[in-house]
């Protein structure tokens, strides 16, 4: 199985980030914006939304003469345990300030070992999560996130991964032809969230946007009940906008 590795604008983001990070790096004792600017050909229009992100998640932090330094979140020492704990309280808090922002329950999978796995979320009362009737593990075809996953894989791993789970009909909109599904993941562009219209449950619409960070296949996605089908597609473009802080979480 080989992964599709077609650009989207989040990874464009994360890879600009983590080029400012590297000059950020260098400069030990501190880098202006322009300068920053210069040495990572990254334009001060693109530079200062980048900059902004940089220090909301700790990456970056500006001294009192306005010199970017390296953050504490990475500046910080410790086993590879404690930035295993320190990156997922990152990540958790990344996520739940996307869920606030966009309204709905968040999610991060991964594909791993042939396998689709959900490993980590943020919900509340007001943006409830799915109700995971049928495990996600083998209902790939049907949901959002598996959807995502599978269009990230070249054509092999994805027959592979339908000859091993059985697209069984979960509502009335499930896709159940193994044909119809492989051409609708052909045909989706990279750029356009993945969506599930009540296709894996009924009363819940979802939508999931690609995160591919290394050599395993992942994506951001987010539920929401029926009754705001309405923002689905308006909350799908956010995630996708917001997307570079998950995935150079993930990168780094």
């Amino acid at each position: 199985m080989a992964l599709q590795h077609k650009p989207t604008a989040p990874h464009h983001s994360a890879q600009d980030a983590l080029r400012v990070l590297e000059t950020v790096a260098r400069h030990t004792s501190g880098v202006t914006g322009t300068d920053l600017a210069r040495d990572s050909g990254i334009a001060r229009k693109r530079l200062l939304p980048l900059l902004r992100m940089l220090r909301r998640e700790g990456y970056v932090e500006q001294t009192a003469d306005g010199a970017y330094v390296t953050g504490d979140v990475l500046a910080r020492p410790g086993s590879a345990h404690d930035r295993e704990a320190a990156l997922r309280e990152r990540l958790q808090r990344t996520l739940d300030r996307l869920r606030d922002s966009v309204g709905a329950a968040v999610y991060i999978s991964r594909y791993v070992d042939g396998e689709v796995s959900v490993t980590q979320y943020a919900d509340s009362p007001a943006a409830p999560r799915v109700n995971e009737w049928v495990d996600f593990r083998v209902s790939a075809h049907a949901t959002a996130v598996g959807k995502s996953l599978l269009t990230q894989l070249d054509h092999a791993g994805r027959r592979d991964h339908l000859a091993r789970h059985k697209m069984a009909r979960l509502t009335s909109r499930t896709i159940t032809s193994d044909r119809l599904l492989l051409s609708r993941l052909e045909s989706q562009p990279p750029t356009v969230p993945v969506l599930d219209l009540q296709e894996y449950a009924v009363g819940t619409v979802c939508a999931a946007v690609p995160l591919t960070a290394g050599s395993a296949a992942g994506c951001l996605a987010l539920s929401l009940p029926v009754e705001h089908a309405h923002r689905l597609r308006e909350a799908a473009e956010e995630l996708n906008r917001n997307a570079a802080p998950v995935l150079l979480s993930l990168a780094i």
